[in-house]
């Protein structure tokens, strides 16, 4: 159990980073929108939906609630989906991070 609620703490802190960092940048709000995420940018869209996917789309459940266009169950739908993403982003993180030492020569 500790191991899940690490990897989820740890997919947590890479979406906050990345989604503020890009916040920073551009200044504006991270969401499924330009400059973020573009057809004609794919493979830069992929990489920043892996990275900030579930600040992106926390974002835009909230707007669109503010704005009556979803409703209370499927504003909670969109929080599950962010939670079950950043605990896959998190074990993906840990599991590239585990790769990249032992092809250092550490041993864990």
């Amino acid at each position: 159990m500790e191991l899940l609620l690490f990897a989820f703490v740890v997919g947590l802190t890479v979406c906050g980073l990345t989604g503020s960092t890009m916040e920073l940048v551009s200044g504006r709000k991270v969401a499924f929108t330009e400059p973020y995420v573009s057809p004609s940018h794919v493979l830069r869209s992929l990489a920043v939906t892996a990275g900030a996917g579930p600040f992106m789309l926390v974002n835009d459940a909230l707007d669109a609630r503010r704005q009556n266009r979803i409703s209370t169950a499927a504003l909670l739908s969109c929080g599950c989906t962010a939670i079950a993403w950043s605990l896959a982003l998190g074990i993906v993180v840990l599991a590239i991070a585990s790769w990249a030492l032992r092809l250092l020569g550490f041993s864990l």
